[in-house]
């Protein structure tokens, strides 16, 4: 139940607060007055798009917040639209709340009638939809959109496997062609740049033996430095046994000789190379890679890359055939759950249409109708699911349609061939009231007593009134019989102060009931004479 509804800067709402009551309450004004602006704001509130044109002129955004007694507890919801971005914010509680939030508590809020709905109760994706909602056991409709959304997935696959298979395979020669042309090389991550290195160090390995042999056939050339070092050596020792000075010359040419003979020895081993490669084979494999990156186009790490996919994609092209059975065995296993789940579906649907049909139609009696009025549901095989890979007829399911007799002597027509839009209206308040309970959700007729009149109206407004005993009810109404059974009265007014026009909305009370009764039987002395009867026959 909606206890307290307050509206900010929405369209010609200033600020606007209403507090509704158990039972019903009616909404009342000229038409244009903004009674829509007010259920379209608790829709809004509830989880419905709203466009920013009518935030308010001049203002930064529009604000709805309601009180609702849910389960006996309080609930405070508010959404805010903001003028220059067109984004709400959700508040449930204190917190910040989503749109999908909104959209789980809404069933358990709101049920919206209106005379829109007409238009949807023709259709008959929606009456399917109705009688689904009456089903004993909604547990079979979960596992039915389960096994739906598995064999949806199953059905991907498998067209995505057949058409990358048949893309594949008109380039399957291609691709043997670069496949054999690249494990002739083999080429592997880096290898050309560790190739070149490689080989710059046995060049630089190749130059350094080079230096060594020449610097050991400096030493060894003829004469050599090392016998005329030990002939400089032996003549300046005899010099030195008359001339002291040159002992210490002999003594610097005898280190000299032995060092240089060290030389020598280290110079006559073979020397050390940087690296033992074959420089040949570096070459070789060096113009193999450059001749594989000039027939493909590509770099080398590009060609690495490219021959790992092309192994994936013939690996695949060879598995594919098993996937597919693979697939096909579970789309056969999905098929046979579904199609046990259809017809305990099926059974179940029956059932809820028989009671539904008989609830329907005592409603419909009570609203005014012949008491031979009559509602069938018609069931029609659709197609549910068209197998993709294994070889199994397609799936058929039941789907209901409503068809009605309300006179006697006819026989039965779909709604949209025989159907008033009075008596749509009162079809639509049958149905919707079958979901009205104690606690339940507040419902909303917005001028579904468009279209009727007279006997019609009176046996509506019963209807409405004693539904209202249960549920609350918010009615937009034009018709005074219907607004003076009323257990709170709201007139909805269009005023200009200072040049700006605004909405207003009064609970109404004693005299100003009677005043709103009589403009609304059209005014003047009948008018107030009709407003005094409804009072009357209301006390």
């Amino acid at each position: 139940m909606i206890e307290v509804l307050r509206i900010k800067n929405l369209a010609l709402i200033d600020d606007l607060e209403l507090e509704f009551g158990p039972g019903l309450n009616v909404l009342s004004g000229e038409t244009g007055a903004g009674k829509s602006f007010i259920i379209s704001a608790v829709n809004f509130l509830t989880g419905e798009k709203m466009h920013t044109d009518l935030v308010r002129a001049g203002c930064d955004k529009a604000v709805v917040e309601a009180l609702f007694v849910l389960d006996g507890e309080d609930l405070i919801l508010r959404r805010e639209l903001t003028a220059d971005t067109g984004r709400s914010r959700i508040y449930v509680g204190d917190a910040l709340a989503s749109r999908d939030t909104l959209a789980a508590l809404r069933p358990k809020l709101l049920l919206h009638v209106s005379q829109h709905g007409q238009g949807r109760l023709l259709q008959p994706a929606f009456q399917a939809a109705l009688l689904d909602g009456f089903l004993p056991d909604p547990a079979l409709l979960a596992e039915k959109t389960r096994l739906a959304r598995e064999l949806a997935a199953i059905a991907a696959a498998i067209r995505d496997l057949d058409a990358k298979a048949a893309a594949l395979e008109e380039k399957r020669q291609f691709l043997e062609f670069q496949h054999a042309e690249i494990a002739k090389v083999n080429p592997m991550p880096g290898e050309e740049d560790e190739l070149i290195a490689r080989r710059a160090a046995l060049a630089e390995s190749r130059k350094a033996a080079e230096s060594l042999a020449s610097a050991l056939e400096c030493i060894e050339r003829q004469p050599r430095v090392l016998d005329t070092l030990a002939d400089l050596h032996r003549e300046l020792l005899h010099a030195g046994a008359i001339f002291s000075d040159f002992l210490a010359d002999a003594e610097a040419v005898a280190a000299f000789r032995h060092q240089l003979k060290d030389v020598s020895v280290r110079l006559r081993r073979k020397p050390a190379r940087a690296t033992d490669d074959d420089g040949e084979g570096i070459e070789k494999r060096l113009y193999e890679l450059a001749t594989l990156r000039r027939k493909l186009k590509r770099t080398l790490a590009e060609i690495v890359n490219l021959g790992r996919d092309i192994k994936e994609n013939l690996d695949f092209l060879d598995d594919c055939g098993l996937r597919r059975k693979q697939l096909a065995r579970e789309e056969a296993a999905a098929i046979t759950a579904l199609a046990e789940v259809l017809a305990r579906l099926g059974a179940a649907r029956r059932e809820a249409a028989a009671t539904l049909a008989a609830a329907l139609e005592d409603i419909l009696r009570g609203l005014g109708f012949s008491e031979d009025v009559r509602v069938i549901f018609e069931f029609t095989e659709t197609t549910a699911y068209v197998p993709v890979a294994c070889d199994v007829p397609p799936l058929t399911e039941d789907k209901a349609r409503i068809l009605w007799r309300p006179n006697p002597g006819q026989p039965p027509q779909p709604l949209d061939k025989i159907a008033s839009g009075g008596e749509l209206s009162r079809f639509l308040l049958a149905l919707m009231s079958l979901s009205a309970e104690p606690g339940g959700p507040t419902l909303i007729f917005d001028e579904i007593d468009a279209g009727i009149g007279g006997l019609t109206l009176a046996s509506v407004g019963s209807y409405v009134k004693k539904l209202s005993e249960i549920s609350q009810i918010l009615l937009i109404s034009h018709w005074p019989q219907l607004a003076s059974l009323a257990d709170r009265h709201f007139q909805v007014q269009k005023t200009v102060e200072d040049g700006q026009t605004s909405t207003r909305c009064l609970r109404l009370t004693g005299p100003a009931i009677a005043d709103e009764l009589a403009r609304m039987a059209g005014g003047g002395e009948a008018g107030t004479e009709m407003a005094k009867r409804l009072i009357g026959n209301g006390a």
